[in-house]
């Protein structure tokens, strides 16, 4: 799997995000539960970046949140 850089998922909107983000979640899941039946062999390393992955889109998610949220209370 490759690696996410931060300058391609600052160019892809938020329903992307939130679509990428439910696949990295269900791929970690799936690597946790290999991992508890010990059945988990070249991967065991992705599990560190996917869970990098995920913080970096939960970060601009709530990046974007925030800024709409500067918006609408600068319009009141």
């Amino acid at each position: 799997m490759a690696r996410l850089k931060i300058k391609t998922l600052r160019e892809m909107n938020r329903t992307d995000l939130s679509e990428k983000l439910a696949e990295l979640k269900a791929d970690l899941a799936k690597l946790r539960s290999e991992k508890a039946k010990g059945t988990l062999k070249k991967e065991a390393g992705d599990i560190r970046w996917l869970r990098r992955d995920i913080a970096r889109i939960m970060t601009l998610l709530n990046e974007d949140k925030e800024e709409q949220e500067k918006e609408v209370s600068a319009k009141q």
